[in-house]
């Protein structure tokens, strides 16, 4: 059959459109019907929708309330903290400001310290610079020593024990002389300081001048004994034994560290080196000899006033026992007293009794008032 209708490459035949026609006619019919159904339905649903948007509403408007009650808890509890936090926080910035306070504080404090530390410092290099120029003259250096060994005398010395600048009988002049009791003879000190050749030996240390400085030292110290030794030490006149004097314990530790030697050539020479330290215990030494020496020279004398004492004490005992037999007599005296009070006091009695009687009633003659008296 021939197409009856056609559009594009779509071709329909009579039939074929009479049955499309008669699908859409069934179709539409079959829509109506179904909407009636879905009207019915519909209204059933949007009936059902209001109670639920009533029930919802109601849920809400009480979600509401129940927001509005826990935002109010929320916000009482936000409160709550946030005074909580910003007390913590004040305190807390209280407590910071006061540590940061005195830590300033303290930092000032410290920073005092320190600029009075670097004054002293200052000062102390001053002082350290003004030692370094005292000592690099060799004149000064030596007036150095002795002004601290006369010192050291000073202290531990009695006055009349001690003589500064003392010529001897060859005219040499020595910086001290120490009287000793008795015979034993002056001790000579001279203060020597061979600053020069120690600083030469430190400034070599572990390098190939140090055998040079070494010897240079050694011969330095060893010409100041010898020239002690023959000055000084006077047969009959000093000590058998002088001293020489360092004002440095580093140098009188080196001696006798590395230099034994030089020190037995002192002992041969009867010299003795002595440092501050070691000087202030042989003062002491000499002291102490002094001081026995005095007793023993006023031994005689304590010995004389001792039985001096012991006559005045069997003297005090004698009067002692006099005083005690005059303690006993006047003991016997205050006894006979009063036993003669006592009579005396009865006999007072007595005559109390008499006039009584007399008062009260009077005797008829003189043999009865005899009697009453008797």
């Amino acid at each position: 059959m021939d197409p009856l209708f056609t559009y594009g490459e779509i071709s329909l035949t009579l039939i074929e459109l009479v049955a499309l026609i008669t699908l859409v006619l069934f179709t539409v019919l079959v829509t109506l019907m179904l909407g009636q159904r879905s009207s019915k339905v519909l209204k059933g649903h949007l009936s059902d929708m209001n109670l639920r948007q009533t029930e919802l509403q109601g849920r809400m408007a009480q979600f509401a309330d129940d927001a509005a009650q826990r935002e109010n808890k929320l916000r009482e509890a936000l409160d709550l903290r946030l005074d909580n936090v910003s007390e913590k926080v004040g305190k807390s910035l209280t407590d910071t400001a006061d540590r940061n306070a005195k830590n300033l504080k303290e930092l000032h404090e410290r920073l005092a310290l320190i600029d009075r530390a670097q004054k002293n410092i200052e000062t102390l290099s001053g002082e350290v610079n003004g030692l370094q120029s005292l000592l690099a003259n060799k004149q000064a250096r030596g007036a150095f020593g002795e002004k601290q060994m006369q010192d050291l005398i000073k202290d531990f010395m009695p006055p009349n024990a001690f003589t500064f600048q003392a010529t001897l009988s060859n005219r040499k002049r020595v910086d001290a002389l120490i009287h000793m009791p008795g015979d034993q003879g002056d001790v000579a000190i001279d203060s020597k300081f061979p600053l020069e050749s120690w600083r030469r030996l430190t400034e070599a240390e572990n390098t190939p001048e140090e055998t040079f400085a070494r010897r240079e030292f050694a011969r330095d110290v060893t010409t100041h004994i010898k020239a002690i030794s023959e000055k000084y030490l006077i047969f009959g006149e000093t000590h058998d034994v002088a001293m020489m004097f360092l004002p440095s314990e580093a140098i009188y530790a080196e001696l006798h560290t590395n230099f034994g030697h030089v020190i037995e050539d002192g002992f041969k020479k009867k010299v003795m080196i002595v440092s501050p330290t070691t000087f202030m215990a042989t003062l002491h030494t000499m002291r102490a000899v002094m001081k026995d020496a005095a007793m023993r020279e006023q031994a005689h004398i304590i010995q004389k006033e001792v039985g001096l004492m012991a006559k005045d004490v069997s003297l005090l005992d004698q009067r002692v026992s006099k005083l005690q037999q005059h303690f006993d007599q006047s003991a016997e005296d205050m006894r006979q007293i009063r036993i003669s009070t006592g009579k005396i006091t009865k006999r007072a009695d007595k005559i109390d009794t008499i006039e009584d009687n007399i008062e009260g009633t009077p005797p008829t003659n003189i043999a009865s008032f005899r009697k009453a008296g008797s």
